[in-house]
């Protein structure tokens, strides 16, 4: 349980880490200018470091911060890279510590671990190399998603309708990892479940005009649209907030993230990933949830600064 802090000074000095040197490096410069805007709107003392900078560890270490909030999204930092390092320093942070990123970050041990505790999650296949391209197609047919195992933001993702276009979507997956997963693709609707400390945020449905939820359609296009309230009955979306909360507490994800899932044309729920640091800029979100909720982007940064004063106690 988050500890409640009623005054910025009790936070002391804050690093605001972003920007980082994974693929999704730009994305996190703009969650972390608006982190670090919030935090200044409500009296933090505040400070971005920029990861990918070769003194990082020395600005880091020699600027007498009393602890980190996490903004780097991808391999590096949010995969238990820098987790690992804050809690070598002794530096409390937001979010998940070393095992829960490391685990989030790993879309295929993410859904074996969903498998072994009874946790709905597409079937999916391990491509170990383009031989195993002809097993998927046995075990999962047609249409397919291929994914990086390691990337966020859906970099390297493909959907993959018939069997002559497999070779371009797996070399495209290689190009961005060594592992690759192929997963089922469910008919349905995309919904995503923020988490901040104790609290369940509003379940947002998803909605793109184009194949699914990718790169494009997060950042970059006016078409998604984004549905908040989700629309489902009340005690549907409690339910599918507590699975939420099991797929998170079960990679041993703690603090804040999202749980992204579909709902199938059953209503039936199917977990995709957890993301550790998701993406805090105007097309976040997390940050749309937390407003309808009631938390303008201010309170939000705050009550995910307030995760990081778990780790002293």
């Amino acid at each position: 349980m988050s500890e409640r802090v009623h005054k910025a000074e009790a936070f002391g000095k804050v690093a605001v880490l972003m920007g980082g040197r994974s693929a999704e490096r730009e994305i996190s410069l703009k969650s972390g200018a608006a982190v670090l805007g919030a935090l200044h709107q409500r009296g933090v003392n505040a400070v971005g470091l920029d990861a990918g900078t070769e003194n990082f560890v020395s600005q880091l270490t020699g600027s007498g911060f009393d602890r980190a909030f996490v903004v780097l999204h991808g391999r590096g930092g949010e995969d238990g890279v820098v987790q690992g390092l804050l809690e070598s320093l002794g530096l409390p942070h937001t979010g998940s510590g070393v095992l829960g990123s490391a685990l989030s970050m790993d879309k295929l041990r993410t859904k074996q671990l969903w498998e072994g505790v009874n946790l709905p999650t597409p079937a999916f296949v391990r491509l170990a190399g383009d031989g195993d391209l002809r097993l998927a197609v046995d075990q999962l047919g047609f249409p397919m998603m291929l994914k990086p195992v390691h990337e966020g933001s859906s970099i390297g993702m493909t959907k993959v309708e018939r069997a002559s276009d497999l070779k371009g979507a797996w070399r495209s997956a290689c190009e961005h990892d060594n592992e690759v997963l192929a997963e089922r693709w469910i008919i349905g609707t995309e919904y995503t479940a923020g988490i901040v400390g104790d609290a369940a945020l509003p379940l947002i449905r998803l909605e793109t005009p184009r194949q699914f939820y990718d790169y494009e359609a997060k950042y970059q296009a006016d078409s998604t649209r984004y549905h908040c309230p989700c629309g489902l009955p009340a005690e549907q979306e409690s339910r599918l907030q507590e699975l939420a909360r099991r797929a998170f507490d079960a990679v041993a994800a703690s603090g804040w993230g999202r749980v992204d899932f579909f709902l199938d044309e059953a209503q039936c729920p199917w977990l995709i990933e957890v993301n550790t640091v998701p993406g805090m800029t105007d097309h976040s979100l997390v940050p749309m949830a937390a407003k309808q909720f009631g938390w303008d982007m201010p309170e939000l940064v705050w009550r995910i600064l307030e995760t990081s004063m778990v780790a002293e106690h």
